[in-house]
């Protein structure tokens, strides 16, 4: 069985060593693991919500593509595109955010710190907020339910939009009676590699501490001689741990390099020295692609004509035919064929009694059983996790006595023999 996996990769400036060591190195490498279907989409959409710099924005969205693409992302063995490149993306923003609730929203980390830096401040709660920031989590999750991905690689601070996707996907399958998206997963990687910068704090725009992935070698070189040691000279041993500098060796050498590397420390290695090796360790992973990089850079024009290409393929294949779905699911339809709709086989639907199950805005599932007119027979009390609320609805559903419905976690809206016959119903 196939594997639906999706990155998102933002495009905010260029990428240095960490996103490299990070992000860029082992997602390309995990997409070539057997049973893998991967989707790598550009983010465009997403970074206009920080910044409104269409200069900026284009160079980047460049930038970006290039440096995957460089690093070894094959196009044609895995999707590859530009979010802007999908408009069923933001028509189904649109079908989501009319099932989102507005108090998960308001629980979204990115709005609350921002609303919680504006009461520090002594300003009003949402000054400086855009609606784009608070409606992020909904255009995520189009972007990963208009492929049905299974599988999303983030970190622990992402966990929560996930979570809203499947939140969404639920609502949505419920209140339009099919499965029409799956529910995805976080794939969280324990072991994320993140790369000290130039100062020994973790490398970062926001630090100002970065070396980029496709510096010249010259600059890459007078970069890595920048790194802060400490004031140890030549002969006296030095300590790996809490080194910037053997910590960047150890992310671009193999286990027995890394090794050596760390006895020279011990044995006193120079800083000089061991930057130089460091500088030559770096550069020969990345001169290749640094080539790559250039090459592409200059012809801007076969990345602009390998994404659209992409990006219509996978309108073709995926987001067209679900959206076509998806429109008569909730009856944006063909007014013409409105008298064709079969009354028998809606009125049978109609007859029968169902489980509805939802979640709340204070974030508990429920689920409620209904008789084939729609009047209540099984109100169920809140639950933590759906799976708890599904198992009991499983079970009920095999009620054949009384004493089966004697419970704390639903309460009887109906008389124990009509729920007991609503029951039969749907095991028939």
């Amino acid at each position: 069985m196939t594997t639906r996996v999706l990155t998102g990769i933002t495009p905010s400036g260029t990428p240095h060593l960490g996103n490299y060591v990070g992000a860029i190195r082992p997602a390309i490498a995990a997409s070539r693991t057997q049973g893998i279907e991967s989707f790598f989409f550009l983010a465009d959409l997403h970074s206009l919500i920080k910044a409104q710099d269409p200069v900026r924005t284009q160079r980047s969205t460049l930038e970006i593509a290039a440096s995957w693409l460089a690093c070894g992302l094959d196009p044609d063995k895995v999707w590859f595109y530009r979010q802007s490149d999908i408009p069923e993306t933001t028509e189904l923003t649109w079908y989501l955010t009319v099932v989102a609730g507005k108090g998960i929203l308001n629980r979204a980390h990115a709005y609350k710190a921002a609303v919680d830096k504006n009461r520090e401040e002594g300003v009003d709660d949402d000054a400086g907020i855009s609606a784009g920031l608070f409606m992020y989590p909904v255009l995520m999750a189009a972007d990963i339910l208009i492929f049905n991905a299974n599988k999303v690689p983030v970190g622990r601070d992402q966990i929560q939009h996930i979570e809203m996707a499947r939140d969404f996907a639920q609502r949505f399958n419920h209140i339009y009676g099919k499965d029409h998206f799956a529910l995805p997963e976080a794939a969280i990687d324990e072991q994320v590699a993140t790369l000290a910068g130039l100062d020994g704090r973790k490398m970062s725009k926001s630090y100002n501490n970065t070396i980029p992935l496709f510096a010249p070698r010259e600059e890459l070189r007078k970069l890595v001689f920048s790194i802060l040691t400490d004031s140890r000279a030549p002969g006296e041993p030095k300590d790996t741990e809490g080194s910037a500098l053997f910590q960047m060796y150890q992310a671009f050498a193999t286990p027995e390099q890394s090794a050596a590397f760390a006895r020279a420390f011990a044995d006193g290695i120079g800083w000089g020295e061991a930057k130089q090796q460091l500088f030559e360790r770096i550069d020969a992973e990345l001169s290749p692609l640094r080539e790559r990089y250039n090459a592409l850079m200059a012809e801007p024009e076969r990345i602009e004509a390998l994404l659209r290409r992409r990006g219509q393929e996978l309108r073709e294949r995926f987001a067209i035919p679900l959206l076509k779905e998806l429109r008569y699911a909730v009856g944006l339809r063909d007014l013409a064929a409105a008298g064709d709709t079969p009354r028998a086989t809606a009125a049978a639907k109609a007859a029968l009694p169902q489980f509805k199950q939802y979640r709340e805005a204070d974030g508990r599932f429920h689920f409620k059983l209904l008789d084939g007119e729609g009047r209540l027979l099984i109100q169920s009390e809140g639950f933590d996790s759906p799976r708890d609320a599904g198992q009991l609805v499983a079970a009920l559903k095999q009620a054949e006595h009384g004493d089966a419905l004697q419970s704390e976690s639903f309460k009887l809206e109906a008389e124990v023999e009509q729920v007991l016959a609503a029951l039969a119903a749907l095991r028939e």
